[in-house]
């Protein structure tokens, strides 16, 4: 009777073990799915594996590697690989009685692996994504199929007979392939597109483009400790788009048209674009999400080709008063004609400080113009521009509530000191920048818990097209304090302290900043 008992408790078990395997089948899936499409240095399994690697002592990885040769690699991510996976059965095992239990082990899975991703070099925080996107996965996975397990338990009291039984584990084995099947699709079809994004940065980077890098102006870079550098960074320039999936497209495959309200139609690849007259330009552009105060928001030197050159050689009609924009994804965007017609630097770019455009934003094509907020002009991936008439399209943030035009409004921010900052008594060096894209930056004032406005000090721009950075100093008793900062542009207009949202067209206000002197 004991061994009987002991026979159907182990049957018992294992279709609950099987749910925690396929659970974590299907994390694994996602994770490298979303690896291989953000172009992740590697999977959390990888990290995992190489962080075992290096805690393992020398001695013992000398003799594993003496054992196994050059295997050692493959059978490290195999033996990882079914680490997981045990540990995964045990927590479908306990997710029979209890999905806490269960979760908990999913959640410390999650957080050796987070550890693992976090302490690779070159670590960015988007890399997170795959671990969080796979934990996540192994919660939901599980929870479902243990529900639907629960669900399909015959009433042995009412029914008599085995039929129903074997009838419900029939069903539990038919979901759990369907979930295993789903999982084999995530993770095959997310690394085939992994390959084409792989393959097509490949190509980016052996690109020798005839751009250069640009200097930052002398006296542009204020020597305030804390002031974010007055070139962004590709790898930390801010990103806001719509894509799920980024496109990669390969070079030979890139076409833009050129049509609508035109006297001659064009379509030209990234060839004729290399032909063309590059220009170069430092050119601040800032997201319409911006917050007061926010950080979306970046400056760079940026390489292309003139739109108002292009646009004079298909010949606008002189009824035509918008340009809509299009995404290799469908995302579309209208434009003023004119910002892309005078005398600013709009550009077909295709190179980002010295390189060719990161993916992430928009390469091989995307549009540049000054002046404007981003919804209304900055498309990525660009592949076709049609001239045409505000009152003959909506495009996709107008079509939500947002304004048409989206011309970029004068603001200001501090850097220094943070808000909630600790600082010590006494002479304090404060900073940050202002912008008022193509109308530049006349004066910035900044004040101290609500005294007379003080002059900053202005670094030296190239133009009006770019940020600037502005310091001053004040004196900081000891206690709580406010900072306060204001711009006035080249028009004469003064930031208004009035806050306002950044929906529909952009936020207002004066950025101040909380801190503490001790």
């Amino acid at each position: 009777m004991r061994e009987h008992r002991s026979v159907r408790s182990s049957a018992g078990r294992l279709p609950h073990a099987l749910a925690g395997v396929v659970a974590g089948v299907a994390g694994i899936a996602v994770s490298h799915a979303l690896t291989m499409l953000l172009n992740v240095r590697a999977t959390p399994l990888v990290a995992v594996a190489e962080a075992i690697i290096e805690v393992t002592p020398g001695a013992l990885a000398e003799g594993l590697i003496q054992l196994v040769g050059q295997y050692d690699k493959p059978l490290l991510i195999a033996g990882v690989t079914l680490g997981l996976l045990g540990l995964s059965a045990l927590a479908g095992v306990l997710g029979s009685r209890s999905l806490a239990p269960a979760n908990l082990v999913f959640l410390a899975m999650g957080a050796v692996a987070a550890v693992a991703v976090a302490t690779r070099p070159g670590f960015l925080t988007y890399d997170l994504l795959p671990v969080v996107a796979g934990t996540a996965t192994w919660f939901v996975v599980l929870g479902y199929l243990v529900s639907s397990s629960a669900r399909r338990q015959p009433d042995r009291a009412a029914a008599g007979s085995s039929a129903p039984a074997d009838s419900g584990r029939r069903g539990f084995l038919i979901q759990v392939g369907v979930v295993a099947a789903t999982a084999a699709v995530i993770g095959v079809g997310g690394h085939l597109l992994g390959r084409t994004r792989r393959g097509v940065e490949a190509s980016r980077r052996l690109l020798r483009l005839p751009v250069s890098r640009g200097s930052v102006p002398p006296g542009a870079e204020l020597e305030v400790s804390g002031i974010k550098p007055w070139r962004s960074p590709n790898q930390e320039f801010y990103r806001i788009d719509t894509a799920l999936v980024v496109p990669a497209i390969e070079l030979d495959d890139w076409r833009l048209r050129i049509h609508g309200m035109v006297e001659n139609e064009m379509e030209l690849t990234y060839r004729d674009l290399l032909d063309r007259q590059m220009t170069e330009a430092w050119i601040t552009l800032c997201c319409v999400s911006n917050e007061v105060g926010g950080d979306l928001i970046g400056n760079a030197y940026w390489s292309g080709v003139r739109i108002a050159d292009i646009l004079a050689e298909a010949g606008v009609s002189p009824d035509a008063d918008a340009v809509l924009q299009t995404s290799d994804d469908g995302w579309n965007c209208g434009t003023p004609l004119a910002a892309l017609t005078d005398d600013r630097n709009s550009l077909l770019a295709i190179a980002m400080n010295g390189e060719a455009l990161p993916v992430e934003h928009g390469f091989p094509v995307r549009m540049v113009v000054p002046g404007l907020y981003g919804y209304v002009s900055a498309t990525k991936w660009l592949v076709d521009i049609e001239v045409t008439r505000f009152d003959r399209f909506t495009a996709y943030w107008t079509s939500r509530g947002w304004a048409a035009m989206g011309p970029i409004k004068t603001q200001s921010r501090i850097d220094v000191p943070r808000s909630g900052a600790d600082v010590s008594a006494g002479t304090r060096r404060v900073g940050g920048s202002a912008w008022a894209q193509h109308t530049g930056i006349d004066k910035v004032e900044y004040r101290l818990d609500g005294n007379d406005w003080q002059p900053a000090t202005l670094g030296r721009v190239p133009g009006a097209d770019t940020w600037v950075q502005w310091s001053g100093s004040v004196e900081v008793p000891p206690g709580s304090h406010t900072l306060a900062v204001r711009a006035t542009d080249r028009t004469g207009y003064t930031q208004t302290p009035v806050q306002t949202e950044v929906v529909p067209d952009g936020a207002t206000g004066w950025h101040t900043v909380e801190f503490n002197a001790g």
